[in-house]
């Protein structure tokens, strides 16, 4: 998307007190597909809308747990919804539903026929946790491995070392898409995923067919690849919240976590927008 007068009046936020905040049209979308309170225990006491608008900010920001604005909830009672969702896997559960959605809206099968794959290296800080140095790229910290339908909504999320090659880190990545989708067997790929050792890693129960799309451009010249435009564009809208423009993550699961929530607010404003 370029930036001009007519896009930025079109995307600006001034409905709530930051940008980042859930617009009314978007917490009806978003708002029905949270987790339901618990049947034990107190109730609740924060509404959902507050812990998902300090999600949000911390996201799109990228400040630390502790830096959260005081007119949102206590980052404690943040923190632990996060986490809680995080283990219980609410966050690609949610996202799966979105992308069925917004496919739908399009006139299009809720399930994708193909997807495309591709990897993105993300320096990490001290907070600890695996990391690897990818010696190609001079790069230490992780990679995300994600796959996307032909649109570029994200589909899947994979996070390993960066010295994890990008074959070895598309089979569990795979594997993962062929238990959700029986029927998904093409993917999209650039020259890092070819060869036979990724396909026979996993064809187990059925074999899938790898795509390669190789560079057509000449040096100096820019051309835009198909169908592998669309992950690349993915990339940039994951990296339009400073959260991910490092791996701050302790775990890999927190940084898959970060990556669905980045996906999920983006499928909730574009869902909004077209109702």
């Amino acid at each position: 998307m370029v930036w001009n007068e007519a896009t930025r009046e079109r995307y600006r936020r001034d409905e709530g007190r930051y940008a980042s905040d859930l617009s009314a049209a978007e917490w009806r979308v978003l708002g029905p597909l949270l987790p339901p309170p618990s049947v034990r225990g107190r109730r609740r006491r924060t509404p959902l809308r507050r812990i998902v608008n300090a999600l949000l900010y911390l996201l799109w920001s990228g400040c630390p747990w502790r830096g959260l604005p005081r007119d949102f909830p206590p980052f404690t009672t943040v923190q632990y919804h996060f986490y809680r969702w995080r283990d219980q896997g609410w966050w690609p559960r949610i996202n799966a539903l979105l992308v069925a959605r917004s496919r739908m809206l399009e006139g299009r099968d809720p399930e994708p026929s193909a997807v495309v794959i591709d990897s993105q290296r993300a320096r990490t800080t001290d907070s600890g946790g695996p990391r690897g140095f990818d010696a190609a790229k001079k790069v230490k910290g992780r990679k995300r491995h994600i796959a996307t339908d032909t649109s570029g909504r994200l589909i899947e999320t994979r996070i390993t070392p960066a010295n994890v090659q990008d074959s070895h880190g598309a089979v569990p990545l795979l594997k993962a898409l062929a238990a959700r989708f029986p029927s998904l067997r093409h993917a999209y790929a650039d020259r890092a995923y070819r060869g036979n050792k990724l396909l026979d890693a996993v064809a187990d129960p059925r074999p899938w067919t790898i795509e390669i799309i190789t560079r057509s451009q000449r040096v100096g010249h820019f051309v835009q690849e198909p169908r592998r435009w669309v992950v690349e564009r993915t990339f940039a809208w994951l990296g339009r919240n400073r959260r991910l423009a490092r791996d701050y993550e302790a775990s890999e699961q927190s940084q898959e976590a970060w990556c669905n929530l980045a996906s999920v607010k983006t499928l909730t404003r574009q869902i909004a927008k077209s109702q």
